[in-house]
């Protein structure tokens, strides 16, 4: 017999944001910042930054801070309330596009900085056995990064259908 628990708004909210949080902070991203996209996200309007810093228990400059990031990153927008002079915040709703943009960024910020090193790593100069070891952890980190770009430019070219039709495939 499946026995349905009914789960509080307020509750669900705040086990929303705490998993959100805790899986932005496994893919390295600042918890805090992830938890602020949560609390966007599951906002039915876009919040100004006293509302985020209210839900989150959170200091001015934290928010803004973190706020700063998300939009840098292009997953929260700012927006204006006709006769507010406040600054207001959405998130991209959207999960695949959501996706999309944090693994293009990722890209920008992690892999294609390792790209440019690995790179410059292959011209290493010198003989013996240290240097031999270095090229072929080069080569393989390189080979491993090339397929990596390879797959990210994938997902960020293909819709959500197409995409999960192609995963199945493989």
């Amino acid at each position: 017999m499946i026995y349905l628990c009914l789960v509080k708004l307020e509750e669900a909210q705040q086990k929303f944001i705490q998993g959100w949080g805790q899986l932005g902070a496994s893919w390295g991203i600042n918890r805090t910042m992830a938890q602020i996209q949560a609390v966007l996200l599951l906002s039915p309007k876009p919040l100004c930054t006293d509302e985020v810093m209210e839900k989150l228990q959170i200091s001015r400059g934290n928010a803004n801070m973190n706020i700063r990031e998300l939009i840098s990153w292009g997953v929260v927008y700012k927006s204006f309330i006709k006769g507010d002079r406040k600054e207001y915040y959405y998130s991209e709703k959207d999960m695949w596009q959501l996706a999309k943009k944090v693994s293009r960024e990722r890209k920008k910020r992690e892999l294609e900085p390792l790209v440019q090193i690995l790179g410059e790593l292959k011209t290493i100069e010198g003989n013996g056995d240290e240097v031999d070891e270095i090229k072929k952890v080069v080569k393989s980190a390189n080979s491993m990064a090339n397929r990596a770009e390879s797959v990210l430019d994938l997902v960020m070219k293909l819709d959500e259908n197409v995409f999960f039709k192609w995963f199945k495939k493989k």
